[in-house]
């Protein structure tokens, strides 16, 4: 089974790409839905970040993400405790979700994480695919998607890596300028066609 690495900065269409893997009978393995689900599973890991960082979940068992940001972020060392705690748990969880679909029997599996490359996770993976979109075209996606300001989603897309950054770590990238779905979709199932 072919592991691939699926990174990218938001709105630049991973969820278009992913859809073709799936298509081809790929796994996906969303490293965010994996740490949330965890934050709410896992003993261990609340047992961790509440040694570490105190009281950061509710009464009703939900991690307060608000009060945690308010620790670490503006703290380097704070943050690097919290990555070096959670992506312990989430790399073990994806290594078991791996196992689980190459043993189902698919051909491949994307692994889908924005900081694929920075948490050491891309080093797992056979390759890795960066799916990159103009500035612009991210703006109005984030906007149409999550509801939010022009500002805001201008602020979120500023603050991620720029593209210089993926092009220089991923040894596949999609570019998806956002004129044409098909043609994207396209691109990106040759792509995993070769890679597979």
């Amino acid at each position: 089974m072919k592991v691939i690495g699926i990174t990218g900065p938001t709105g630049a269409g991973k969820t278009t790409a992913l859809n073709v893997l799936e298509q081809l009978g790929g796994a996906v393995i969303d490293a965010d839905r994996v740490y949330h689900e965890l934050t709410r599973s896992s003993p261990a890991l609340r047992q961790e970040l509440e040694g570490r960082f105190g009281p950061v979940y509710t009464p009703e068992g939900e991690l307060d993400r608000k009060k945690l940001g308010g620790l670490v972020f503006g703290d380097p060392a704070a943050l690097e405790d919290l990555n070096a705690i959670t992506h312990r748990y989430v790399l073990a969880e994806i290594d078991r979700r791996l196992a689980q679909a190459e043993k189902a029997g698919h051909p491949a599996a994307a692994v889908d994480a924005i900081a694929l490359i920075e948490s050491g996770l891309a080093r797992r993976c056979h390759t890795v695919v960066a799916v990159l979109a103009p500035a612009e075209v991210r703006v109005r996606r984030i906007m149409a998607r999550e509801g939010i300001s022009e500002d805001y989603a201008r602020a979120r897309v500023d603050a991620q890596k720029g593209e210089d950054f993926f092009r220089a770590h991923c040894p596949h990238i999609l570019v998806n300028d956002g004129e044409d779905p098909a043609a994207f979709a396209d691109r990106a199932r040759s792509l995993f066609i070769q890679i597979i």
